[in-house]
């Protein structure tokens, strides 16, 4: 399942560390953010030492930049009036980026808006990272919660790599694998040759080092296990699929009972966006409203976890949204 298939890639190595506590679920540790900077002589080769994270991203991100002492730019990604990509924003700053700038992307099924760009727009975006010489660091969280295909999901990355970009991608089993609680993840780190290669890995490892040494292993062994074994692999793309389906078919009838209860306003974006969670679009008020009336609960901002919305309870769900929301 990994996202850069093999060691080698068109004359470039790909340096890769399959373990537990490396990552934090979608996302990296601090030091590994930090690391990452000077590896890649961001601090020595550009006067910008900064990176660029999407408006909006899973709150976390904020923290581990933080944390590592990096600081942030924002570059438009949601538009809030079609509940959809800003492409016109998100393509405006990537050109107004200084030269070389560093970029955090979503990879597939975006947190929290559930808006991805299309393929078309994924590769307008490649070609214009490769004018300005931006570096593209991929985190994939959700990868199979998109579409149901793994290999579809990394389309984004695929992209890049046919692109000749040099890219790194951060990789969760956390929800696909089912391993939320053995923290086990993928860092790969595609390197221009051999040499790059080695240093590359030897700062992994000191960072490893301190950290905590040899890694809970279990884990990793889940995954490296599953993913080797044709039998098990197919198994779980199978069971991948059965999940993306469902959320896929919850999406779609909390859509439809939102319609048929005569509701004023457009749920499309409810089916447009994909992934675990919807971006509804509803108010910190509106959200309060459901918490404390209905005694349902999601984050203010507005996104529901699709992955809570069964056939069992998607009808009470729709009359408490509509309740709330019917007066706008």
């Amino acid at each position: 399942m990994p996202c850069l298939s093999g060691s080698r890639i068109r004359g470039w190595l790909v340096v890769r560390i399959l373990a537990t506590c490396l990552l934090c679920i979608c996302g990296l540790r601090s030091s590994v953010a930090r690391t990452l900077f000077i590896f890649l002589g961001f601090r020595e080769i550009y006067l910008v030492c900064l990176v660029y994270i999407p408006t909006p991203t899973w709150s976390n991100h904020h923290n581990i930049w933080r944390d590592a002492q990096v600081p942030q730019r924002t570059f438009s990604y949601y538009h809030p009036e079609s509940r959809g990509l800003d492409f016109a924003g998100l393509m405006d700053d990537i050109k107004n980026a200084p030269n070389g700038s560093f970029f955090l992307l979503h990879a597939c099924a975006h947190n929290p808006t559930g808006v991805d760009p299309t393929e078309e727009q994924w590769r307008e975006i490649s070609y214009q990272f490769k004018l300005k010489n931006h570096f593209p660091f991929f985190d994939m969280a959700y990868q199979g919660f998109a579409s149901g295909d793994p290999e579809r999901d990394a389309k984004a990355i695929r992209i890049f790599l046919e692109d000749g970009h040099q890219i790194g991608c951060a990789q969760s089993y956390a929800k696909n694998m089912g391993l939320y609680g053995q923290r086990a993840g993928c860092l790969s780190i595609l390197c221009e040759d051999e040499m790059q290669a080695v240093a590359v890995k030897s700062q992994l490892q000191q960072i490893a080092r301190p950290m905590y040494s040899n890694p809970p292993v279990h884990g990793a062994l889940v995954v490296s296990i599953i993913l080797n074994d044709p039998e098990l692999k197919s198994l779980w793309l199978t069971e991948v699929k059965g999940m993306a389906d469902r959320i896929i078919g919850m999406r779609k009838a909390l859509r439809e009972n939102l319609e048929s209860l005569g509701s004023p306003l457009s749920w499309e974006h409810v089916t447009n966006q994909i992934g675990m969670f919807c971006y509804s679009g509803m108010t910190p008020e509106q959200v309060d409203r459901l918490t404390n009336e209905y005694h349902i609960y999601m984050t203010r901002n507005g996104r529901i976890s699709m992955a809570g919305v069964t056939t069992g309870n998607v009808a009470y769900l729709a009359n408490a949204i509509h309740d709330v929301t019917k007066s706008n």
